[in-house]
């Protein structure tokens, strides 16, 4: 027994944890960058569309006054459901026919900003009438309940609804095409 004593026997190893490595974090590269277009710049945009249709209307109106009387939008003393949904309707074709074939109307291109889908395709026919429905019929309520309902999304309902965004756009060279300006 002394001699067992005397033995003596190696302690384990302690068991040592090992070492945690941080996660691995996949970047996955970002095909498009799409940028939001500001709520200011669509208003600028809308108000170009707003003024051009009037001007249109009130041609209109000019030639077909000696047969068919219609009140100015701003005359709302004289207002009546009919001017106003011939009007309204107007609008409506007017934004759903430009941003249906290019996602911009004037107004849109003169401030460099466009209606894609989501993931920055063109849009169809289909999604520009739902997008414009708001726009045309219903912006006051359409633009507060944006605002207030999805705060920093830059979504009005009917964008939501339709599934599309408002970006901003660059007027650039064809690829391969170099523009050269002469000093004026």
């Amino acid at each position: 027994m002394a001699d067992e004593s005397q033995v003596m026997t190696a302690a384990p190893d302690p068991i040592v944890p090992a070492p945690v490595e941080e996660p691995v974090h996949i970047r996955r590269d970002i095909g498009k960058t799409l940028y939001l277009a500001k709520w200011l710049t669509r208003f600028w945009a809308w108000i170009i569309d707003v003024i051009l249709i009037i001007l249109f209307l009130n041609i209109v109106r000019g030639t077909l006054e000696f047969s068919w009387t219609i009140h100015s939008l701003w005359d709302w003393q004289h207002w009546e459901p009919f001017e106003i949904g011939f009007q309204t309707l107007f609008f409506f074709l007017y934004w759903t026919v430009f941003e249906s074939y290019k996602g911009q109307s004037i107004g849109k291109m003169v401030m460099n900003i466009r209606v894609v889908n989501r993931d920055g395709t063109k849009i169809h026919y289909g999604m520009a009438a739902v997008e414009s429905f708001g726009k045309a019929f219903l912006l006051p309520f359409d633009c507060l309940i944006g605002w207030f309902g999805m705060p920093g999304s830059k979504l009005r309902v009917f964008n939501r609804i339709s599934n599309t965004i408002v970006i901003k756009t660059d007027y650039k060279e064809p690829e391969g095409i170099l523009y050269i300006r002469e000093k004026e």
